[in-house]
């Protein structure tokens, strides 16, 4: 499949009519929570270090309770931290949480107001589930259900999707998808079931590639985020922008690195001109003021 010419057209950023945000702001920014469940019995889904010699080991004890830690302790410190800046987060959510040991994070999302987000039923790639259709309804039915409303979202794992994924998506009635780091505005995507949005990400703002990937050091995370924030916040004088953070509990919940996550926020929040949304207002706000419509 030709993404461009069969899912989405080439449209460049000069030749788009101008965006107009909430209260005239220059961009919108967005936070992600991951929250995911990763099974003991089974190669983990990402290492911090790896195995003696390379080796894939099961149980991977250091890793699986690297991933324990932020169910445990950092979920909680990154949601006390959000709350007290009177934010919201959108959450990523593994529907294996509701149905786990973890029920509890996700009655604390729940209760806190964060809209959940599909991120798969397990924490693997859609291409190594046997029935992707299936998975995908799975875990749109288990947010519903627990939930008490239908999830708009879906960020897949690893953000990976397969050829027909969007197809699955749009069928099972996700109305938006975070897997497409290739715009600053939410572009439009043809499915089988009608139109699905991209929502803007950047996979270079993420705690995942950031710290994990490329080992920086944890004072990174201010300067990547406020080089990113400033730049979007200039450039949406002409032209409003959106900017995603993305975030996990074992990573940027980490005793270490939470004062350079609020330090992040703190700096967008003192600028002017800012809406700090959820994903999901910013899926609302696109389906209606977006010329074309989307579902």
């Amino acid at each position: 499949m030709d993404a461009i010419t069969e899912r989405f057209p080439f449209n460049p950023m000069q030749h788009r009519p101008r965006l107009e945000l909430p209260n005239n702001a220059r961009i919108a920014v967005y936070l992600i929570v991951n929250v995911e469940a990763w099974a003991f019995d089974q190669p983990v889904a990402r290492q911090y270090f790896g195995a003696p010699g390379g080796a894939t080991v099961v149980p991977d004890v250091p890793n699986w309770s690297w991933h324990e830690y932020g169910m445990r302790v950092g979920f909680w410190r990154l949601s006390e931290s959000i709350a007290r800046r009177g934010l919201k987060a959108s959450a990523a959510v593994n529907g294996k949480v509701i149905h786990s040991a973890y029920e509890p994070v996700a009655r604390a999302i729940r209760d806190a107001g964060w809209p959940f987000i599909g991120h798969g039923y397990h924490q693997r790639p859609i291409h190594l589930v046997q029935d992707p259709a299936q998975e995908i309804k799975r875990t749109y039915d288990a947010i519903a259900e627990f939930a008490g409303a239908p999830p708009l979202g879906w960020l897949g794992p690893g953000l990976h999707e397969a050829p027909d994924t969007l197809d699955h998506l749009a069928a099972a009635g996700f109305k938006f998808v975070v897997d497409w780091p290739l715009d600053d505005h939410p572009v439009r995507m043809r499915t089988k079931s009608g139109d699905i949005v991209a929502m803007p990400y950047s996979v270079e703002t993420g705690d995942l590639p950031l710290m994990v990937a490329h080992q920086h050091e944890s004072p990174a995370w201010v300067t990547r985020i406020v080089d990113q924030f400033d730049r979007l916040h200039l450039e949406g004088g002409r032209q409003p922008r959106i900017m995603s953070m993305s975030v996990h509990p074992y990573i940027m919940g980490a005793p270490h690195r939470i004062k350079y996550f609020e330090q992040a926020l703190d700096h967008i929040l003192q600028k002017d001109g800012v809406w700090f949304a959820m994903a999901e207002d910013i899926y609302r706000w696109y389906a209606q003021s977006s010329p074309a419509g989307v579902r």
